[in-house]
């Protein structure tokens, strides 16, 4: 069986529009750049399974049942999606009632680690290499 080129495409736009949403640093974008990562993996899932008959036993003969296990993943990953969808938006909501907007603000720890990395990396001049030695 091969894939159909939608499902494919359809694949690809989700998970790189769901990543670059991720990027962001507004929670709103975050959200939804988790939600479209989510169906974009349920498309994916919903790609692999094998056409068939109702996996019911005495419906349809065995060979020509369909796999009812990505089903079963798409229904899970849905819950999933949903639950982590629930908490991203709890949190942009307090973030919003807390500082007024729902922008990621960097952390004081990472701007002391860039500045100690940006002063590491000068070259030394001479004065300051005789006072070194």
């Amino acid at each position: 069986m091969t894939p159909n080129l939608v499902y494919i495409v359809l694949v690809g736009v989700l998970f790189a529009a769901g990543v670059v949403l991720l990027l962001e640093r507004s929670l709103t974008r975050i959200l939804i750049g988790v939600i479209l990562l989510g169906h974009g993996a349920n498309v994916l899932i919903l790609g692999g399974g094998r056409a068939g008959g109702t996996p019911i036993v005495g419906t349809v003969p065995t060979e020509d049942m369909s796999d009812p296990l990505p089903q079963a993943m798409i229904l899970t990953a849905i819950v999933i999606t949903l639950a982590v969808t629930a908490f991203l938006l709890a949190l942009a909501y307090r973030s919003r009632d807390i500082s007024g907007h729902d922008e990621v603000q960097d952390d004081v720890e990472d701007r002391r680690i860039v500045v100690l990395a940006e002063r590491d990396a000068m070259p030394l001049t001479d004065d300051q290499d005789q006072d070194a030695a």
